[in-house]
């Protein structure tokens, strides 16, 4: 987020909790985004889950992969997929391995707690559109859904 000069903290914070994020009117659509937050933290899932909830979209939820790639094999779609790296049952590699083999061409964005290069280049290669440090921000969130915007 951006300060302006004598903005406080405070105003900022109270902006995100309340919605009122500049910009965020232009992601109106005819139809509201479907977005899962795949992640076994349940700590990142509600952060992610209440930065979405801002924005008109549909939030959907998993705690591994395999819960993900049932989801999507069940007939559930997603717009974006906020997929975590490391997780129990199915790791967030094999994940969206599978959900690209299985057809899926929606974005997938990596969210993780590692920052070593090579780890974030192996899960790129995976099949994600891009990757992010996590917790994402609200301006990253913003962001994300200006692309998927864009894009349909």
């Amino acid at each position: 987020m951006v300060f302006e000069k004598g903005a406080s903290s405070l105003k900022s914070v109270k902006a995100i909790e309340t919605g009122k994020v500049a910009g965020t009117n232009n992601l109106a659509t005819e139809r509201k985004f479907s977005v899962l937050v795949v992640d076994d933290d349940a700590i990142i899932r509600k952060i992610h889950s209440k930065l979405l909830s801002k924005f008109p979209v549909e939030i959907q939820v998993a705690v591994n992969g395999k819960e993900a790639v049932d989801l999507y094999r069940s007939g559930a779609f997603f717009d974006l997929v906020l997929m975590d790296m490391e997780m129990p049952i199915m790791n967030g590699f094999e994940a969206t391995k599978e959900l690209r083999a299985l057809g899926l061409k929606s974005l997938i964005v990596g969210v993780t707690a590692r920052s070593s290069d090579s780890e974030k280049k192996a899960f790129m290669e995976a099949g994600l559109n891009d990757c992010h440090a996590k917790p994402l921000t609200s301006e990253m969130v913003k962001s994300l859904l200006q692309e998927l915007n864009k894009n349909n």
